[in-house]
């Protein structure tokens, strides 16, 4: 069998060039204009002729086999159900002319008609015997032959001499004599010689047929299973050219692709879903190719950006160490000789005097304030503050410690449940806590300020913790829920509540760097409620879920 010639398709020709609006994109799959050979097969139908051909070699050697079985089936049934109950059935008509022969020569001697009985039975046998042996013998026509000469040979010998010696002594006269009789049943028995030997060569020869057609069935057998096994043997070979080997093939270049040779061309080769497959993976390496030029040029962009950005971090610090060290020298001075002129002229000039050195005084140290907070703010993230587990129990009872003061001033409460541990830097977090808190004691209304701290396991997200900060104080309009978060941003006058609104701006830039997320819970005036996210640490149980049966009250 000759497979069809495999032929190799072309590569297409790839161009990557940059246009006036950016790198080109990809176009549509290459396609080969003209297969030849086996690109214009698919594998179904690869499959189709494989399994024709091998339906065919099938069906070839279940007809060698049926024949050979059938030459084999018809010399059997020769052998077993002819000749040889014809052989059985020649034995018994011999036996039965014998008895015959014995039961007249008995007659004649002894005159008694009880000896006549074997040649009475001897006769209904050989009428038993003669039609079936007839039946078997129906395609010998030798045999036949044999069996007319042997029922005439019978017929002779009881016409001549058996017939007329029972009619003769049943008549009381003289039989014919015994020669007579003797002469006649030696062509009976001649006959039945003949016959047995015919019968026997007959045998003789179905026997080797027999033999002859058991061995040829042998011999086709194995030239059949040989012949299979060679035909599927070449089916075998076949479907590795035209399947096997261009699928090795096509893993091989795929392979020198991922080994890191992007400008190694994937050719298209085989039957037609291998050519498309390596088709499509030669337009996946194009596509990627032009990723990783795109990507390449990202990232050095990115460079030069991640470069302007450290030099922006880098003049950032060093205005920093300027605004902490060379800024504050001359506020120093400034407030210093203020608070000279104040103490040493207070009531030695006119008011509107004594005012303006009142203002100058307060506008250095609100700038002093505003520079530190301003310096705190930027710092936030950039000191490389280091991350531990932390109990925010224990910070929040720090906070409540730094502005112990005022809360014994104003009367306030700090109340909270409890707190879960969380990964972070303790100094920012608690910078947080203490924010918060003051907030609550600056903005507080009639009462005295209460606060709440409660913890909860985020119900969209059970990732992240949810710390609850509510207080009685003024409120918010949730209008500036998110304005509050903007620095510089206030919701008063300076006269009113002093500040310098950065803070609420530096608690969300800590929470968020440290994975998290604060805003403003919006519900009615009065009080505030701020809510602190935090990531969860691995295997942290939830403190608020309860831990065994409530105890019953007494």
């Amino acid at each position: 069998m000759s497979a069809p010639t495999t032929s190799s398709d072309a590569a297409p020709a790839v161009t990557d060039e940059d246009g006036p609006s950016g790198p080109a994109r990809p176009g549509p799959r290459p396609r080969s204009r003209v297969r030849a050979g086996l690109g214009r097969w698919s594998l179904d139908r690869i499959l189709a002729v494989t399994g024709a051909v091998l339906a065919v070699l099938l069906v070839i050697a279940a007809i060698v086999g049926a024949v050979g079985l059938s030459a084999l089936d018809d010399r059997r049934v020769e052998l077993v159900d002819q000749i040889g109950p014809a052989l059985v059935a020649a034995q018994q008509l011999d036996a039965a002319t014998v008895d015959q022969e014995t039961g007249i020569r008995g007659y004649a001697l002894a005159r008694t008609p009880d000896f006549l009985l074997p040649y009475e039975q001897g006769r209904a046998e050989e009428a038993r015997l003669i039609p079936a042996m007839r039946a078997l013998e129906t395609t010998q026509p030798e045999a036949l032959a044999d069996l007319a000469a042997v029922e005439s040979a019978t017929a002779n010998w009881r016409a001549v001499y058996a017939d007329p010696t029972v009619d003769a002594l049943a008549r009381g006269a003289a039989p014919p004599p015994p020669e007579v009789g003797k002469a006649a049943f030696d062509r009976v028995r001649g006959a039945l010689d003949a016959q047995r030997g015919r019968l026997l060569a007959l045998r003789d020869e179905a026997r080797s047929a027999l033999g002859g057609a058991a061995t040829t069935l042998t011999v086709l057998g194995v030239v059949t299973v040989l012949g299979l096994a060679l035909g599927v043997a070449a089916l075998l070979l076949w479907l590795r050219r035209v399947v096997v080997v261009p699928t090795h093939r096509l893993a091989r270049e795929v392979r020198e692709v991922v080994d890191g040779d992007l400008d190694h061309h994937v050719l298209a080769a085989g039957p037609k879903e291998i050519t498309e497959l390596a088709e499509d993976v030669e337009a996946m390496r194009v596509l990627i190719v032009r990723e990783l030029a795109d990507t390449e040029r990202a990232r050095q962009e990115l460079d030069l950006r991640s470069q302007e950005l450290a030099r922006s971090n880098s003049d950032l610090e060093q205005f920093a160490y300027v605004a902490s060290h060379d800024l504050q020298e001359p506020l120093r001075k400034v407030a210093s000789f203020c608070q000279l002129l104040q103490r040493r002229y207070a009531g030695q000039l006119d008011e509107r005097a004594d005012q303006y050195i009142e203002f100058a005084s307060d506008g250095a140290k609100r700038m002093q304030v505003l520079i530190n907070d301003l310096l705190a703010f930027s710092r936030v993230g950039r000191q490389g503050d280091s991350m531990e587990v932390v109990d925010l129990d224990r910070l929040v009872d720090r906070a409540t410690e730094n502005v112990a003061g005022a809360l014994e001033e104003s009367g306030a409460v700090v109340e909270h449940g409890t707190l879960p541990s969380v990964l972070g830097a303790p100094a920012l977090l608690t910078t947080v806590f203490q924010n918060l808190l003051g907030n609550s004691l600056k903005f507080r209304g009639d009462e005295p300020p209460r606060l709440r701290v409660d913890a909860e396991r985020d119900p969209e997200d059970p990732d992240r913790w949810l710390l609850r900060f509510a207080d009685n104080g003024i409120g918010i309009d949730p209008e500036y829920a998110e304005r509050i978060f903007v620095i510089f941003q206030r919701l008063h006058a300076r006269n009113a509540y002093p500040g310098t609104g950065i803070g609420l701006a530096m608690c969300r830039k800590i929470v968020e760097h440290h994975g998290g997320g604060m805003w403003l819970e919006p519900h009615a005036p009065p009080g505030t409620t701020f809510v602190v996210a935090l990531p969860v640490l691995p295997d942290m149980p939830d403190p608020s879920a309860p831990t065994g049966p409530a105890e019953e009250s007494p």
